[in-house]
């Protein structure tokens, strides 16, 4: 499978380390933003064609999907025109950042009938997987799910400390991983949602502290804290407080209350989850079926997502 894989920053750098590890998949163009990167990041990974250009991405010969992993405005107009040059697409999250683009990204899929993915990658981590089939099984009740998403950036630098040209946003990047994840492992849509944020940055405009509240009709709760300003090590930790047990996410790994680990090795075929993200999207194509993190399936954590933005515009 012919795969053009957009975006030359540090999530496209993942995803092209996890694409080596999947059978019979060629990445055959890398479409960037900026034109040394692009090249270099195109050597770096031996990919055959580059531009800056995603309609001349798309025409290479044999192109049947693209992955997205660009800057959070453009995720649903390019998700959007990948679709209709008649690819398949997985799009990094969150695939918009408005629930009325989400609505189009969905209505462009349902018209054409494409494989569209998002990359909500806390559904295929190993760790967050073990803790979805012991709920699926019965062995767990979710209780209360705990989350810290925390980062230092103060300015506008990505993930490898570079320059962004463009606003990263607490709310429709970072929160979107955690309400998806809480909806996804209860199985329900949130009933009661609350949200709070601190004072806006003069220059990034953005809240730089947001806590976020959420309730299922089954009575599990969630609690989100994010900030940009925590001095310390950046990442998402979540803890399930569950009936029986208390368990600690750290991306790929799992521990239990008292910090002793928990054996993953039997989860999936592979750790690392944007590799399985992926491995789920190439094989839903070669399927022929609706993929796990479907742009229908996260659809509720958009409508979510909207209505914590709506509780965040009263507050102020």
């Amino acid at each position: 499978m012919k795969i053009c894989m957009v975006g030359e920053g540090a999530f496209g750098k993942k995803h092209l380390a996890g694409l080596k590890n999947i059978e019979d998949v060629e990445v055959v163009s890398l479409v960037g933003g900026v034109a040394d990167a692009t090249e270099s990041i195109a050597n770096e990974f031996a990919v055959p064609h580059w531009t800056t250009d995603l309609e001349e991405g798309l025409a290479q010969d044999g192109v049947e999907a693209a992955i997205l992993a660009t800057p959070t405005p453009i995720h649903a107009s390019q998700a959007i025109e990948v679709m209709q040059a008649g690819k398949h697409v997985e799009v990094e999250i969150p695939m918009a950042e408005s629930l009325a683009d989400a609505e189009r990204v969905v209505a462009v899929q349902q018209e054409t009938g494409l494989v569209a993915m998002v990359g909500h990658t806390r559904r295929f981590n190993p760790s967050h997987q073990w803790i979805y089939r012991k709920i699926r099984s019965g062995e767990l009740t979710l209780q209360h799910l705990d989350v810290q998403t925390f980062f230092f950036r103060r300015s506008n630098l990505n993930a490898e400390g570079k320059p962004r040209s463009w606003t990263d946003h607490l709310l429709w990047h970072h929160a979107c991983h955690t309400v998806d994840l809480f909806q996804y492992q209860t199985g329900e849509v949130a009933s009661e949602v609350q949200a709070m944020q601190g004072p806006m940055h003069p220059e990034l405009g953005i809240a730089m502290d947001m806590s976020l509240a959420m309730k299922v009709p089954s009575g599990a709760m969630c609690s989100l804290t994010l900030s940009f300003n925590n001095d310390g090590p950046f990442g998402t930790f979540f803890r399930y407080i569950c009936d029986n047990g208390t368990y600690i996410a750290r991306y790929d790994d799992l521990v239990d209350g008292y910090e002793k680990p928990i054996d993953l090795s039997q989860v999936d075929v592979s750790m690392n989850g944007i590799e399985l993200q992926d491995r789920e999207f190439i094989a839903s194509i070669r399927e022929g079926r609706e993929p796990r993190a479907s742009v229908g399936k996260v659809l509720p954590a958009m409508q979510t997502l909207h209505r914590l933005e709506l509780e965040l515009t009263q507050e102020q």
